[in-house]
């Protein structure tokens, strides 16, 4: 049967588009130009590195969204790279999307929103423990790929990440309209927010003047050429604009899905990055680049908001950034489960979560989804299983980018209700800068690369388990 059969298409333009915004806003656009500008040493470099990020995101998007009104299905990327290259492909994409790059987000932004809760709620931390813990590690695996340390355990911001993961996950199970009213919600208020944030950096004098220190370069960065450097931080910020596919995942739930994905897909991530970037020119405006680079915990926003509006901005800034991560689990909860759903349907996952309960979600999908991410956040590891995976995420973006080149070979009958613009020149500059990009890390990051393909490869043989075992 179609993947999407049983689900009830009410999502509309508006709700796909908030969607899309809703799941790319988390916490990123807040914290990683701290380290971005360690790295690269100027507000210029910071500025060119989200220049960078903004255009190979559209072109993604843009490119994505001539095989969204190919294959209008639930899936999205797992549907794609299923059609393109065979089933394993596929199988091997939503392997990974279940067991780091969804679940690891959902658990680290989370866990993020407990920590941030501690900004009202002090008892609310990271640091003391509920109960037993363990630590252990950590490994020297090669001379540059270190494992561990991990310490597994309860703490309050972990409670707090695995009640907001239940939670949502409980409310998606009501239906998709639920849930996306619920988007909508969220999104328009830290929309609002980022807005605001950029507004007044650009009409208020600053309380505290920008710094003019020098800034202190991370160790290593300072050796790094400057192209290289703008292709190396894109860890930070071309994943801080991730999560726009997840408009995709429930394609089967879309009203006119051939007309409303693409179109959500271009206002959706064109307006995010521009406001990422204008929030970047204010960090470099209210605060300096050393003021950015030395932002207590890499708060960049909140840094910049207290020195707009003194301490009260500090107050106000973390509370927006606790709306926003609420925002972004729910759309990461709402959207992750209808992957697994269709790998089931397709017979390459646990056989129920190919069912879908009388409000047409996938329940159980979303309870697993629920149970990973919770144990995700147990075990401290998923920041570090979400840095090793970043390479392996990328190659399956250059992967299905690749893919409208293929099929307009090998399939040009094929109907294609969007074009990408300005084909082949989009698409090969995404894929020009996209592979870059994974050059860079394999150089000069690469505990960034090779546990994210190991991570890849152990979906082989579950693949052929799960196959096995899914079907008999």
């Amino acid at each position: 049967m179609p993947a999407e059969s049983g689900f009830r298409r009410t999502v509309g333009l508006f709700d796909a588009t908030m969607l899309i915004a809703g799941s790319m806003i988390g916490s990123g656009v807040f914290i990683v130009a701290a380290d971005m500008i360690r790295t690269g040493g100027s507000g210029s470099f910071l500025i060119w590195a989200w220049v960078l990020t903004g255009v190979l995101t559209v072109f993604g998007a843009l490119s994505y969204g001539e095989l969204a009104g190919m294959f209008p299905e639930a899936g999205g990327q797992y549907t794609y790279l299923r059609e393109i290259y065979g089933p394993m492909t596929g199988f091997l994409y939503g392997w990974t999307f279940f067991a780091v790059i969804e679940c690891g987000t959902i658990a680290a932004v989370a866990v993020g929103f407990g920590k941030y809760l501690g900004t009202f709620l002090p008892a609310v931390n990271d640091a003391s423990w509920i109960g037993p813990h363990l630590a252990a590690g950590p490994w020297k695996i090669t001379e540059t790929i270190l494992v561990g340390p991990y310490n597994v355990g309860l703490t309050m911001a972990r409670l707090s990440g695995i009640a907001i993961i239940l939670l949502l996950s409980l409310v998606n199970a009501y239906g998709v309209k639920l849930g996306a009213r619920i988007q909508n919600l969220f999104t328009v208020a830290k929309i609002g927010s980022l807005a605001a944030l950029i507004i007044l950096g650009l009409v208020m004098k600053p309380v505290v003047a920008a710094s003019s220190a020098p800034i202190s370069i991370a160790s290593g960065a300072s050796a790094l050429p400057f192209l290289v450097a703008l292709l190396v931080v894109q860890t930070g910020s071309l994943f801080s604009a991730d999560a726009w596919n997840s408009i995709t995942f429930i394609a089967g739930e879309v009203k006119e899905p051939k007309r409303t994905i693409p179109l959500s897909l271009l206002i959706g991530t064109s307006m995010v990055c521009g406001l990422y970037l204008l929030a970047n020119v204010i960090y470099v405006k209210v605060l300096g680049p050393a003021g950015i680079a030395a932002a207590p915990n890499d708060r960049v926003g909140s840094a910049a908001l207290k020195a707009l509006m003194g301490p009260r901005g500090e107050i106000i800034m973390a509370g927006a950034i606790l709306w926003s991560m609420f925002g972004c689990v729910n759309g990461l909860v709402l959207s992750g489960a209808r992957v697994y759903h269709t790998m089931a349907v397709d017979g390459v996952f646990l056989r129920k979560a190919g069912t879908l309960n009388k409000s047409g979600v996938p329940a159980f999908s979303l309870a697993i989804q629920a149970v990973w991410a919770s144990l995700l956040t147990l075990s401290g590891s998923y920041g570090q299983l979400l840095d090793y995976v970043v390479f392996a995420a990328l190659l399956f973006y250059v992967l299905t980018v690749l893919g409208v080149f293929i099929l307009r070979i090998k399939e040009p009958g094929l109907q294609r209700p969007v074009k990408v613009f300005a084909y082949p020149v989009l698409p090969a500059l995404y894929l020009v800068g996209a592979i870059a990009i994974m050059g860079a890390l394999l150089i000069y990051k690469p505990a960034f690369t090779w546990p994210g393909l190991v991570i890849v490869a152990l979906g082989v043989p579950v693949y052929f388990a799960t196959r096995t075992t899914v079907k008999t």
